[in-house]
């Protein structure tokens, strides 16, 4: 039943880019053939999801993903979400039960995915980032798959004016937290939330880099050098 929810999800969001423009997948083999690991991505529009989830193969990967508690109790958006994969959060507080949840359904072997940001950036660029991602990679070891999504931010303007737009969608190679050597702690998790950044920043335009853009890190990455020893000085941690 669920196979037959997720094809149906994937036709429904088929006929919607259709109307709206075109997608281009960059990196689609970068994707592991199935679970545990984490999908971070850069979230600029409520369309960055239908395109991730075109982006996975056939037959649709499942991905669990946080939701605001409000949705629960949405008669007609809660059981979809709900049926999605939903893992249902307060937002604004750290909602214990929440990460909990999501960290068992990462150790059972399932995909999980979330923005690191946290929330929409409504600045057309990459905000600073929130702790989350990185909890969940360090608690769970799981890989994380960085994925950059481009000019979703747009679609809704473009829409209005009868005009399609050209989404693309690059998926990089996964990654590890790199180790220190000892359990994490809270105070390291800004380098590794760094690090995840720098990642998904690589892959976007430069316009898009926002928050990351004069990052040491960022610079290391493009030039080829690993950002690691970068995000851990600009985030003031002791390896």
């Amino acid at each position: 039943m669920q196979t037959i929810f997720l094809y149906i999800l994937r036709g429904v969001m088929r006929l919607l880019l259709f109307i709206v423009g075109s997608a281009r997948f960059f990196g689609q083999e970068n994707i592991p053939a199935k679970g545990p690991f984490i999908i971070v991505t850069n979230h600029m529009s409520k369309a960055d999801a239908p395109l991730l989830f075109l982006a996975l193969p056939v037959p649709p990967m499942r991905i669990r993903f946080f939701a605001g508690e409000k949705w629960a109790k949405n008669i007609v958006y809660g059981p979809l979400m709900k049926a999605g994969g939903a893992v249902y959060i307060n937002r604004g507080e750290v909602d214990r039960k929440a990460l909990k949840e999501a960290i068992e359904a990462i150790e059972s072997g399932e995909v999980f995915g979330l923005a690191p940001e946290g929330t929409r950036s409504r600045v057309g660029a990459l905000i600073q980032a929130k702790d989350g991602a990185a909890y969940l990679a360090s608690r769970t070891n799981a890989p994380l798959l960085p994925v950059a999504v481009v000019n979703t931010d747009v679609v809704g303007e473009n829409f209005k004016h009868l005009r399609r737009t050209r989404l693309v969608c690059h998926i990089g190679q996964p990654i590890q937290l790199p180790d220190l050597g000892r359990r994490a702690r809270t105070s390291d998790l800004a380098a590794y939330t760094h690090y995840i950044m720098v990642h998904i920043a690589g892959m976007l335009p430069s316009q898009y880099h926002g928050y990351y853009k004069d990052s040491p890190a960022l610079a290391a990455l493009l030039r080829g050098e690993d950002p690691w020893p970068y995000c851990l000085q600009a985030e003031g941690v002791q390896p």
